[in-house]
């Protein structure tokens, strides 16, 4: 019974909990970085999101891109929307999931709505608690 519970729950996990591994531009500078070098693989399972930075100073317009885990860049992007004005001393920060999407803005690349945001981040916590689930139950059936 316990052998039938614990591959049920692998087989979810490997069906629903997918390794997956974002690439993402990484960069601190006065351009907006596209070139090669700049990008990065993530963390697999930790770094899910590509995040973008846009900081409008006295002396030009600074960007900052990274990988980030959802949670703290939805976070941080809605912390900022306010200060997002475009204007001097403004700060945008915008988080996205799919490959290099931190990269220059392109013509006719649909935005991420705040609702896919919320559904990337949930499967990622889902996949988080069914990770922490799975190995709950591996050191149960090892004490037993």
């Amino acid at each position: 019974m316990r052998l039938l519970a614990l591959s049920a729950l692998l087989l979810l996990c490997s069906s629903t909990g997918r390794s997956l591994q974002i690439q993402c531009y990484q960069c601190e500078m006065t351009q907006d970085c596209a070139a090669p070098e700049f990008i990065v693989n993530c963390t697999v399972n930790v770094q899910d999101m590509c995040q973008k930075e846009v900081l409008v100073m006295d002396d030009g317009t600074h960007y900052r891109k990274s990988c980030a885990s959802s949670g703290a860049c939805l976070i941080a992007s809605s912390g900022y929307q306010q200060f997002c004005t475009g204007k001097l001393h403004s700060v945008c920060i915008t988080c996205c999931n799919t490959p290099l999407c931190n990269g220059p803005r392109q013509k006719k690349r649909p935005l991420l709505s705040s609702a896919t945001s919320y559904v990337a981040s949930y499967a990622a916590l889902s996949r988080t608690w069914i990770l922490l689930l799975s190995l709950t139950l591996i050191l149960t059936l090892r004490m037993c």
